[in-house]
């Protein structure tokens, strides 16, 4: 279980209390995952989401007739997964370790109950998410773009950071 102060150091995590910071610790797990593993399957159930701690993960979509599309890279203090907050609770996109990851992985539904029984902590919660998903879309956004002008481009070299460009920026 991470500490909260362990997880106050994730930049993404600023916007919350320490009560909340607590909340989240609580339910926290240290997970790893070695290099080439699939972690998340496009369309499969959503279940949980990890705060990365080391390493990197690739994201990707489903593109007919081109396979698995790299969409984003994303690393240390990032957000994977947040297709667990709507319904029908699926994942949106697959994601695969680049590398090896350690990262911090929550069980959605006691994310759930926790907001559901702390409103405070759950439109936190839901405002760090909905953050991100923004993030997120805009990252998508500048990668489509690019493979838009460049059809031939399959791989994710540096010059397609997941921060887009603008330094800071997380997912």
């Amino acid at each position: 279980m991470p500490s909260v102060d362990e997880l106050a150091a994730f930049p993404r995590l600023a916007s919350l209390s320490r009560a909340n910071l607590a909340v989240l610790a609580a339910i926290g797990r240290e997970v790893s995952f070695p290099a080439g593993q699939r972690v998340l399957v496009e369309g499969q159930p959503a279940d949980r989401c990890w705060l990365i701690r080391t390493g990197r993960i690739l994201l990707d979509a489903r593109v007919p007739g081109r396979g698995d599309v790299v969409i984003q890279s994303l690393g240390s203090g990032d957000l994977l997964g947040w297709s667990w907050l709507v319904p029908p609770q699926q994942w949106h996109f697959g994601a695969r370790a680049a590398e090896r990851v350690e990262a911090v992985e929550f069980d959605a539904a006691r994310l759930l109950d926790a907001a559901r029984t702390d409103p405070e902590f759950g439109f936190a919660l839901t405002s760090m998410l909905f953050a991100a998903l923004l993030d997120r879309l805009q990252a998508t956004r500048a990668r489509l773009l690019d493979l838009y002008r460049n059809p031939g481009e399959d791989d994710f070299s540096p010059e397609h950071s997941h921060r887009t460009g603008r330094e800071g920026t997380r997912s």
